[in-house]
């Protein structure tokens, strides 16, 4: 595991079978670490088997339904 800056952390996963459980854990606990919701926070693949998660920006935010 590797945190890049306080709002992204960047993973490389080499057992698939445990890649959700694993990318969902991450999700859950980079939104608590910046009390946000787990809908803010984008997941990229960027390399293989490595992933990044990033807090996204107000820009980046859904729109309300």
């Amino acid at each position: 595991m590797t945190f890049n800056a306080a709002k992204s952390v960047t993973l490389k996963i080499w057992d698939r079978a445990s890649l959700h459980e694993t990318l969902d854990s991450a999700v859950t606990d980079l939104s608590s670490r910046h009390n946000t919701t787990t809908c803010r926070i984008a997941v990229t693949c960027s390399g293989p088997n490595t992933f990044t998660l990033s807090v996204r920006g107000d820009e980046a935010a859904l729109a309300a339904v």
